[in-house]
């Protein structure tokens, strides 16, 4: 994490950019969360693929399909087992708010460095609707919160300037996980942020964008894909980063490279591939998900 040394607790919670990985939650073959394996995977994620974040319990993590209890308990593995190295960051949102102020004051609880916070789907409330939803959980809990817009599965953007309003009228939202794949509303977002004063992390959370995302003087990315190619993701910040001359060219060439990973861990539904990647890999010991979700066809692990 820019700012803080690797390996270091983090004290300053503040800086947010960089790369986060989005778990995904290790189930057995007969579908129980694997903790064992979950505790490999946090361990995996912050010394071999260089994660400056965790984000336990999101979409990758297959938050739909775990109860409240699982939840809580995938929580509180991953904060004891990142032991302060990096910053974990939760999903907590939800469409219930009620529900939402809950977990993200367990999260508090249980030394999260902030939360992740979707926005309330399938409900598809109005711009004011949603930043009503947010100041409620800000008034329940003092837990630093990155905004989660995803409208391709909430069915309900966060326009840039409700993101913005929000940014400045709620002192704990300290960033946004932006899913929408527009490169316009991106642009918005980062111009509005550089005026708010204050840290303010605009991260990706759509694996092809992070590129263009560092380009236009982003923060970083919440990436699935770096469960598998972290390493080179970090090493295209650094490239991005230092930017003297040649070092676009190279950073360019790294996501190039890393695009047929991108394209094959999103061939099937989100996490299936990267469960199978990762099992085949030999760092998970099954690669089982949860109905709906059906685990990766044999065609496309080959």
């Amino acid at each position: 994490m820019p700012g803080a040394k690797r390996g270091e607790l983090m004290n300053n919670t503040a800086d947010f950019s960089g790369i986060h990985i989005p778990l995904v939650t290790p189930f057995t073959s007969t579908g129980e969360l694997d903790e064992k394996a979950l505790r490999t995977l946090v361990d995996y994620c912050i010394t071999e693929q260089q994660a400056d974040g965790l984000m336990p319990c999101g979409t990758t993590g297959e938050v739909p399909a775990l109860t409240f209890e699982e939840h809580k308990r995938v929580v509180t593995i991953v904060v004891n087992q990142a032991k302060g190295r990096v910053p974990v960051i939760p999903g907590t949102g939800s469409n219930n708010t009620a529900h939402a102020i809950e977990l993200t004051r367990f999260a508090e609880q249980a030394g999260c460095a902030a939360c992740l916070q979707v926005t309330p789907y399938y409900s598809k409330p109005s711009q004011d609707g949603i930043v009503a939803h947010f100041k409620a959980i800000a008034a329940g809990s003092n837990l630093p919160m990155i905004l989660y817009n995803i409208p391709g599965r909430t069915a309900r953007n966060v326009e840039p300037a409700t993101i913005l309003r929000m940014a400045k009228e709620i002192s704990t939202i300290v960033g946004v996980k932006d899913a929408a794949c527009d490169i316009v509303q991106t642009e918005a977002l980062l111009q509005g942020a550089a005026s708010l004063g204050r840290p303010f992390v605009v991260l990706t959370g759509e694996d092809r964008m992070t590129f263009l995302n560092m380009c236009l003087g982003g923060h970083g990315a919440v990436s699935a894909v770096c469960h598998i190619v972290g390493k080179e993701y970090q090493e295209m910040l650094r490239l991005l980063r230092e930017q003297p001359t040649g070092y676009l060219e190279a950073a360019r060439v790294i996501h190039y490279k890393t695009l047929p990973v991108v394209a094959a861990l999103f061939s099937e539904p989100n996490p299936a591939p990267t469960k199978a990647a990762l099992h085949l890999m030999g760092v998970l010991p099954d690669d089982s998900l949860r109905l709906p979700l059906l685990s990766m066809t044999d065609v496309g692990k080959e």
